[in-house]
């Protein structure tokens, strides 16, 4: 029998036009294999109403075509249950997409879709909120909650918002409990990764696995801003974990207290939460179409990453020249207090 697959989109997520993708399912879908539907999303929160649908009414695979905010909303609404999440990337980030190593080619990521290779994976709940790729608290939630705000999509205005609000940000201190045992860190933020990127080949836990059944536990500590160009390339060259400003660890279940409620995210999205949040892992709770020829080796940077990197370089030289200058003028001080003083 064919399979039932209900394709869901959001038309207005990412920076690109999607006027040519139902051209391109109807093209491409293999529909010896697949009777398909698709369903466009008029408002937040109806991507998962359209998903529950899909998954009372018997469809096989239900494919979020987005970001992953939309791949989020669908992702929520099936787990736990036998109908399949299929991706189609068109967001800002793509995390969840680039993890798996799913084309970003629309044409081509149909095409994975028609192989139908189905893993059952990982997902976690933060303050049961269901993520699947990230959560975290801190500067990341911080940076969210501002993208949010900003109304701007695109990773050029996620770049922005690090940069303008970056040098400003106080870190936090946290007490973490898990079957690990209780330390208390201060941290620039805390990540608790099922996958391994935010997107864009930022890699926040290089070693994450949506099938080990652990979350990898990322806290970075604080730093400066002479700090910053080694840390965004560590990131993009998935050599995060080897960076002396980071402590990890891997855990199924955690609890984190902070001194003040604030913001967090889950994929993300931003929430305001309270001082206690309990994050954990649901092993194999949901099924995924994956890429069965993905090409696991190491991927360069792309022209946004390299843009970050050359930003923050740039932010490096000029405070260095302040602190040159600076110091000219302490010398400058320090010469006509002695003519005084004489």
């Amino acid at each position: 029998m064919k399979k039932k697959i209900v394709f869901i989109m959001n038309p207005i997520s990412g920076n690109s036009s999607k006027a040519g993708i139902p051209e391109l399912i109807e093209n491409n879908i293999d529909k010896k294999q697949f009777d398909y539907q698709l369903k466009l999303t008029e408002y937040a929160g109806h991507a998962s109403e359209i998903a529950t649908q899909c998954k009372t009414g018997g469809i096989d695979i239900v494919v979020a075509i987005g970001g992953d905010g939309t791949v989020n909303e669908v992702a929520k609404a099936i787990i736990n249950s036998d109908t399949a999440l299929g991706v189609i990337p068109c967001g800002s980030g793509n995390g969840l997409a680039r993890h798996l190593m799913l084309p970003m080619n629309i044409k081509r990521s149909i095409e994975v879709i028609n192989q139908c290779v189905i893993h059952k994976l990982d997902y976690g709940i933060i303050n049961q909120y269901p993520f699947f790729c990230t959560c975290g608290m801190g500067f990341d939630a911080f940076v969210s909650q501002k993208f949010a705000e900003s109304g701007k999509r695109g990773p050029i205005s996620y770049v922005e918002n690090i940069l303008r609000e970056g040098l400003k940000y106080k870190p936090e201190t946290y007490t973490i409990k898990s079957e690990n045992g209780a330390s208390q860190y201060k941290a620039f933020l805390i990540s608790c990764a099922n996958a391994s990127q935010y997107g864009n080949n930022a890699y926040i836990a290089p070693q994450a696995s949506m099938s080990d059944g652990l979350l990898d536990v990322v806290i970075m500590e604080p730093f400066d801003v002479l700090e910053a160009p080694q840390i965004s390339i560590d990131m993009f060259n998935k050599t995060l974990d080897k960076s002396s400003k980071i402590k990890s660890f891997r855990c199924k279940k955690l609890h984190i207290r902070r001194d003040h409620p604030g913001v967090i995210h889950y994929d993300g999205d931003p929430v305001m939460t309270g001082q206690d949040i309990t994050v954990e892992l649901v092993e194999k709770g949901i099924n995924i179409i994956v890429n069965p020829n993905a090409d696991k080796r190491l991927r360069k940077p792309n022209l946004i990453q390299n843009v970050a990197c050359e930003i923050f370089n740039q932010i490096n030289s000029i405070k260095a020249e302040f602190e040159r200058q600076s110091r000219q003028i302490q010398a400058l001080n320090k010469t006509l207090l002695r003519k005084l003083n004489l």
